[in-house]
């Protein structure tokens, strides 16, 4: 069965960035957006540039060749930790899946230093979907973060960490490996007191739809918690939709929902904000 795409909102007043999307992921049966098409959309409601996230080989390379067609869009590439945890299973022992893991983030390496992909990403750990029974691939997950994180200081990119059910441990690595000076936690999922760590190390907290979600308290609280120019805006597309179409498929065009809601948040004025998120985007990537 489709997903069925959700209507337009309200443009928003100055334009925003969309600063983490798999424009190449389908959900279940939905068709793709074109690209063109979703970049057209997202613009007829002031959600002008955005950054494409490759997090598997395919996909990275997919990554490339779309920020090279389209100036609206930068790219960032890497090993989800899922994927790190799935090369090294996929092999049939553990000296084969280091090999593997190896080959696979040396093309990463090479793929991240295209001039337009600007983050290394997303990268971090994952303990939702790979329990601690586990081991070897958690340990993958570490092992693979900690390189993706010399990555980015090497080539000077920005670092987008994924942080499912994992906290603690992504603050550990961090805190042994030493993490960039731009360092976005993509789709924010902590609590107040895990922001204000984020923030107190310069770190930039990324909100997705979620924080619109009845029962996201936490993350409203972690919003109020960060300085506003720490603070950026994405979708995830195309998951994690906003409320009130929470479900249905996300896009680059629903982000006036989130942002919106931001707003309210932090009893800010909107175009305050929009320029704000704006303003730090690019400060953060440079210029498109």
């Amino acid at each position: 069965m489709a997903f069925s795409r959700p209507p337009a909102p309200e443009p928003l007043p100055l334009p925003v960035v969309d600063n983490h999307a798999h424009l190449d992921h389908t959900r279940g049966g939905d068709e793709p957006f074109d690209v063109a098409d979703a970049i057209a959309a997202a613009a007829a409601v002031n959600v002008t540039r955005h950054v494409q996230i490759g997090c598997e080989l395919e996909s990275a390379r997919w990554t490339v060749d779309v920020v090279d067609r389209f100036p609206q869009v930068l790219g960032g590439v890497a090993l989800h930790p899922t994927e790190a945890s799935r090369i090294v299973a996929a092999q049939p022992d553990p000296a084969s899946g280091r090999k593997a893991l190896e080959s696979a983030f040396a093309e990463i390496e090479a793929l991240a230093a295209h001039p337009r992909v600007r983050v290394v990403g997303e990268t971090g750990l994952d303990h939702y979907w790979v329990d601690a029974d586990d081991t070897a691939g958690r340990a993958a997950q570490v092992e693979s973060f900690a390189r993706h994180v010399d990555l980015a200081k090497r080539l000077g990119k920005v670092l987008q960490i994924h942080d499912r059910d994992a906290h603690d441990a992504v603050l550990d690595v961090l805190a042994a490996e030493g993490a960039p000076a731009r360092t976005v936690f993509h789709c924010f999922s902590g609590d107040a007191a895990m922001a204000k760590v984020c923030a107190d190390n310069g770190w930039f907290l990324s909100f997705a739809g979620t924080l619109t979600f009845k029962n996201a308290q936490d993350l409203r609280d972690a919003l109020r918690a960060v300085p506003l120019e720490q603070v950026l805006v994405e979708t995830d597309a195309p998951y994690l939709t906003p409320a009130p179409h929470r479900g249905k498929v996300n896009a680059g065009y629903l982000v006036p929902l989130t942002v919106r809601r931001m707003a309210e948040v932090l009893e800010v004025d909107l175009e305050v904000l929009c320029a704000r998120l704006d303003a730090t985007s690019e400060a953060l990537y440079g210029p498109w």
